[in-house]
């Protein structure tokens, strides 16, 4: 029979003395809401048994989470609406140190005002520890790869749901864990630099970037400060890496699309032999310069790195014209890019996206490159 441990005590998230916590925060902190995918809260502790308190909010797109015992993914699940106390270990060795990392594995939702994740505390019989720190802080930025859809599920899977999304299988967490740093993730499946895979002209990272979770919506998000704009000072990053520019590839093939709220309509055209109409992709270079210039504005020492690969090539030519076309022209050379290897068909997991052997490989080879560069800026 079980039988509850009576020395568990109580902590709210304010009150923790030693925490990391993963992904932006705004003005809201307690209870922490947990905004990205991979946003988190980790935690050392000594004692057997840890618990962690979260409440819960979704429509359609339930919320789904996964947690780490000492740097090995310990459960990935669906939460539904409500309060939930979840135990993260149970019976361990009283005094030996265990560094417990809870996140969420779903992308903030712009399709779901009701999302939404907040950390309220722990429960345990031990005691908080100080909790290892990081060698680099890495941003960053994309689409439904960055939002690692896909790395669950088979190849046959078509549903565009969350459970099918997860950070901890992806490019970014693989990268992050392997240098050893600290994470921002801002993405979002199916917006781009310009456009969204459908010619959707809102749907663009650049136009949330400044906000907390510009993503989110509704009255919760407000509640949350999710609109307010981005303290930038308050964390700095040494790399910054953005992968987009596929849903802007898409949105050439796909027909137009009229904003409801103002009635214009808008269209990335090709031409009749099939390539890319010179005036449309020109909106896609303006787009690269714009946003490299609003990160650099915001981020003065890190170095951008521009990947773009994994589903297609098609826009390296214009991503990298844009690129030097920046460079050139504010002279700023703490900037580069690289293709990333397309996925293979053996590497792609379910909704046509690549799956966690595409992002291993496409880790590797940033890995490669973020070492040489974060190692040659110390």
């Amino acid at each position: 029979m079980y039988k509850p441990n009576e020395n568990l005590r109580k902590v709210n998230i304010e009150d923790v003395p030693f925490k990391n916590i993963y992904g932006r925060v705004g003005k809201v902190t307690s209870p922490l809401p947990l905004l990205f995918n991979g946003s988190g809260v980790e935690v050392t502790v000594t004692g057997q048994e840890l618990w962690i308190d979260v409440e819960t909010d979704s429509d359609f797109h339930e919320m789904w989470v996964a947690y780490e015992l000492n740097g090995s993914i310990m459960g990935r699940f669906m939460l539904l609406p409500g309060e939930h106390s979840i135990c993260l270990f149970r019976n361990m060795t009283f005094d030996a140190p265990k560094t417990v990392k809870f996140y969420r594995e779903l992308q903030a939702m712009s399709e779901d005002e009701y999302v939404k994740l907040l950390v309220k505390g722990f429960k345990l019989d031990g005691e908080f520890k100080e909790v290892p720190s990081h060698k680099y802080k890495i941003e960053f930025i994309g689409d439904s790869i960055t939002s690692g859809e896909g790395t669950y599920g088979a190849y046959e899977d078509t549903d565009w749901l969350a459970m099918y999304m997860g950070f901890s299988r992806n490019y970014a967490n693989m990268t992050s864990k392997a240098l050893d740093a600290d994470y921002h993730i801002i993405s979002q499946g199916g917006w781009g630099v310009y456009c969204g895979w459908d010619n959707d002209i809102r749907h663009n990272i650049p136009s949330v970037y400044e906000k907390v979770c510009g993503l989110s919506t509704g009255e919760a998000a407000r509640e949350l400060g999710m609109m307010d704009e981005y303290d930038f000072e308050s964390w700095q990053p040494d790399a910054i890496v953005v992968n987009l520019g596929t849903n802007d590839d898409t949105a050439f093939f796909q027909p137009p699309f009229t904003v409801p709220e103002t009635g214009i309509t808008y269209f990335q055209r090709l031409n009749e032999d099939g390539s890319f109409f010179e005036e449309d992709l020109m909106n896609v270079e303006k787009a690269v310069i714009d946003f490299l210039i609003m990160l650099r504005k915001h981020n003065k020492t890190a170095h951008i790195v521009w990947c773009y690969g994994m589903l297609g090539y098609r826009l390296t030519l214009p991503i990298t014209e844009a690129i030097n076309a920046y460079k050139l022209s504010t002279g700023d050379k703490n900037i580069g890019f690289i293709n990333l290897p397309n996925t293979t068909k053996d590497g792609y997991g379910s909704h046509m996206h690549p799956g966690e052997v595409s992002h291993r490989i496409a880790s590797e080879v940033l890995i490669g490159y973020l070492k040489e560069k974060l190692e040659g800026n110390q």
